[in-house]
């Protein structure tokens, strides 16, 4: 099976740990060598976030183990980039 080199989720977390926090305990997986994390909603309760990891063979249930651990809940996978190389997103006519 080809390695998983970028993986975008969308998930939802409770305001602590911070995101800052949050977003370090994720970077510290074997399999992750980077990730992004952007405030996308905040409500009284809980923060919607959009996660980026990138990596060599970025391991999906590892990812969902530590954010599940950290009190928070994958809502979606929005990009997946698997393969030797990371392929750019170009527009097409019909975007």
């Amino acid at each position: 099976m080809p390695a998983v080199r970028r993986l975008v989720i969308d998930v939802l977390k409770p305001h602590e740990p911070s995101l800052l926090e949050f977003t370090t305990q994720l970077a510290d997986i074997e399999s992750v060598e980077g990730v992004t994390s952007s405030l996308i909603e905040l409500d009284q309760e809980v923060q919607n976030i959009k996660l980026t990891f990138e990596g060599e063979d970025v391991s999906f249930e590892t990812i969902e183990e530590h954010i599940e651990t950290l009190g928070g809940t994958v809502h979606s996978i929005d990009q997946v980039a698997c393969g030797e190389y990371i392929v750019t997103d170009r527009r097409t006519l019909q975007d």
